[in-house]
């Protein structure tokens, strides 16, 4: 059911110093960033050949990266994001296997403009994963 791995989400408390950090001392390709108020967060990308990494800031006090980055001061790893051929088949296989979806289990359009879903981290090892629409 699921592809290739699409990102991996690194949550930080200052997006701009994590950006120049990628780029200055990594000598990575990062994006400009991108706001996601429906989702919380500000967003840019590090592109590397096979895949991406996510870096997330909060847009407010509200924002789940917020409440992650309460817990864990340094920031760290937030989830990995696989993408699936059809996001509601596998939404619906998943529910039928008892993995649990986040929110209302409708997919949210997320930073690439593509349909996303989050599974529960207890259902992954401690992992929370997201699933976007190849």
């Amino acid at each position: 059911m699921i592809g290739r791995l699409n990102h991996v989400a690194i949550a930080v408390r200052d997006l701009a110093a994590a950006a120049a950090s990628y780029r200055s001392t990594l000598g990575a390709d990062v994006s400009e960033p991108i706001d996601q108020p429906e989702h919380g967060v500000r967003v840019i990308f590090v592109n590397l050949p096979n895949a991406k990494i996510e870096l997330l800031e909060p847009l407010g006090p509200d924002s789940p990266i917020a409440r992650f980055l309460d817990k864990n001061a340094d920031g760290g790893m937030h989830h990995v994001c696989y993408e699936v051929d059809d996001i509601i088949a596998a939404r619906d296989r998943l529910r039928l296997a008892g993995a649990r979806i986040i929110g209302s289990g409708e997919p949210k359009i997320g930073a690439h403009g593509k349909p996303v879903l989050f599974l529960h981290p207890k259902d992954f090892q401690g992992t929370l994963v997201e699933l976007e629409q190849a």
